[in-house]
């Protein structure tokens, strides 16, 4: 399945950072960038569903005959400046449709940016259109009833994962040069996973989320970059980071993004969590994968160890699944009040709200201190280890008209997101979390491992990841049997 990416419009070939660097020396006009953009896109897209609320191609060219305008005046908006974005369908992005994959929603224009939507737009980027994700982002699938599914690219007949399935597949197929995603429960990295690109989940806080109605409460969510490549991956980030009034808990940026991702990283400790002393099922296969990934990191000279967390894992569910209760029920409880609105919600997010009617306050607040005694024990193995590996989803994608997988492992799933425990653990403790490509599996499938680093240390997550993926350059080397084909 391998090809090589010169065999591909030499536009849409390129990374974010060379693509930046070519509008701004002025190889490339911003007219010529939209055009090969759009062209790539309307050969690829309808095979797989991942861009939507595509907008006015006239008025995507006018828009980037300005920027051309701005820079032969010698004027930029920023690294972005011409470059095709389509922002992932839960972010508010002013003149274009914000559904969040929910009919409820399938008319709705927000009159303002999102914060990060804010920011990029600043930094110069043209809103094409948005990607596609599932209803109110809930589920590791991304389908929905205003657009329908998203199949990955590189078995159309499989699914794209989620949330950010749509801004996955986008990226794999070159029709977008870098993405936003968002990620709740693992929405930037088991996507990427599943499609053989970059995802990071920033340490909690450092990308503002919202505007939100609510301001103090939601403590899991955040936004955070896709690419192909760790360095377009962390020049998005320098984007999105950062402090805003708008979100009180939102910190300044993390120190040190300024640094370099080029970096020694022989000595440093890792530790592999694996399904954890056999806690966590996993499909056939996925394991091995992960495992054949390790000994990358050994050549970079790093310490590899098998490792455990001193913590029970099914109080780190119990924990999890009250928080998504509550936080769910709160956002959605008004459109679940209305019976007419109820039945346009699908069944689990209908499963969610319940659950979170049926809470009181004082188990919110055992799942918080639940929680807290989940982070202390993390850090604790921090004292002993750099980083933590771990899988980073349990099974494969899978057939793009199953909602969910309902067994993994030959053990029996208790709810629509379960399948996907792997990934919570980096997200109830707010930690920086990278999904790295491992390749393929003898199935033909992409699978991943998350790279988790200790609080705030972002900036050495992206800077072992970047040493790993010179190694083997899987996103460059593996190209999806789609894109071979409008290659030739």
């Amino acid at each position: 399945m391998t090809q090589p990416i010169s065999a591909l419009d030499p536009i849409v070939a390129l990374d974010a950072l060379p693509l930046s660097q070519a509008i701004h020396q002025r190889q490339l006009s911003c007219v010529e960038v939209m055009r090969s953009y759009l062209q790539h896109i309307d050969r690829v897209n309808q095979q797989v569903n991942a861009l939507v609320s595509l907008q006015d191609e006239a008025s995507l060219l006018q828009q980037a005959a300005q920027c051309d305008t701005e820079l032969a005046r010698g004027e930029s908006r920023g690294w972005l400046h011409g470059m095709p974005q389509a922002i992932k369908d839960l972010s508010a992005t002013r003149g274009i449709p914000t559904t969040m994959g929910s009919s409820l929603y399938r008319q709705h224009q927000p009159a303002s940016d999102g914060i990060m939507v804010e920011r990029m737009r600043e930094a110069g980027a043209i809103f094409i259109g948005k990607s596609n994700t599932p209803e109110f982002g809930a589920g590791s699938h991304t389908y929905n009833a205003v657009f329908g599914a998203t199949a990955n690219a590189y078995q159309p007949e499989l699914c794209a994962g989620g949330s950010s399935g749509g801004a996955a597949v986008a990226l794999a197929l070159r029709m977008l040069p870098v993405a936003d995603g968002s990620d709740m429960m693992g929405s930037l990295r088991n996507p990427a996973a599943f499609n053989n690109v970059f995802g990071f989940r920033p340490s909690w806080g450092t990308v503002p989320l919202g505007p939100s109605p609510e301001l103090f409460l939601q403590q899991l969510a955040t936004e955070g970059p896709m690419g192909r490549t760790v360095p377009d991956i962390l020049a998005l980030l320098r984007t999105q980071a950062g402090a805003d009034v708008r979100a009180p808990l939102a910190h300044g940026a993390i120190a040190g993004l300024e640094q370099s991702l080029q970096q020694d990283v022989s000595g440093w400790r890792l530790g592999w969590l694996g399904d954890w002393n056999g806690y966590l099922p996993m499909e056939q296969g996925v394991l091995q994968q992960c495992e054949q990934a390790l000994p990358d990191f050994a050549a970079l000279g790093c310490q590899l160890e098998a490792c455990t967390v001193n913590f029970d894992p099914s109080l780190l569910w119990e924990s999890w699944e009250v928080h998504r209760h509550w936080l769910m029920a709160g956002s959605l409880l008004a459109d679940y009040q209305d019976p007419q609105r109820r039945q346009q919600l699908k069944p689990e997010l209908q499963w969610e709200i319940e659950g979170g009617l049926q809470l009181t306050a004082l188990d919110v607040y055992r799942a918080s201190r639940i929680r807290s005694d989940w982070y202390r024990a993390v850090l604790q193995l921090f004292e002993q280890f750099d980083f933590l590996l771990l899988p980073s989803a349990q099974v494969y994608p899978f057939a793009l008209e199953q909602h969910w997988p309902r067994m993994v492992g030959g053990r029996v799933m208790s709810s629509y997101h379960r399948w996907m425990e792997v990934v919570i653990g980096p997200t109830m403790a707010g930690l920086p979390v990278m999904n790295v490509p491992v390749g393929l599996g003898s199935n033909g499938l992409p699978m991943g491992v998350q790279i988790i680093g200790r609080p705030r240390a972002d900036i050495e997550v992206l800077q072992l990841a970047h040493a790993y993926d010179g190694q083997r350059r899987w996103v460059q080397t593996i190209l999806p049997e789609l894109l071979q084909a409008t290659a030739r």
